[in-house]
């Protein structure tokens, strides 16, 4: 499961120090949301949000950064189901190999 949205602020104070209660509200329940979906926000993710809140970038900026992160979490993904997917057909190949061998003999 995700990190808890009040250990995210202990992990990142610097980030949530420049925000006003209302801002650091707005930005646990961002969180919060996000935590009961089972995701877990990068440092980057909690620092677009926090600029994003204190007015540091606007609402398209912020639509940018989180588009870049989603493709490249979206590419990490593919990259690692490959991995697995190739260890997989390692796997499988061997296991037919040596029983293709079992049935010969």
């Amino acid at each position: 499961m995700a990190e808890s949205p009040m250990k995210i602020e202990q992990q990142y104070p610097e980030l949530f120090a420049q925000l006003d209660d209302n801002q650091r509200r707005a930005v646990m329940r961002s969180l919060a949301a996000g935590w009961h979906e089972d995701l877990e926000p990068t440092r980057e993710d909690v620092e677009d949000l926090t600029d994003y809140m204190r007015g540091a970038i606007d609402a398209d900026e912020y639509g940018r950064r989180s588009d870049a992160a989603a493709h490249r979490a979206a590419k990490a993904s593919r990259r690692a189901a490959g991995i697995v997917g190739a260890a997989c057909q390692r796997a499988f190949g061997a296991f037919h190999s040596l029983l293709r061998r079992e049935l010969r003999d």
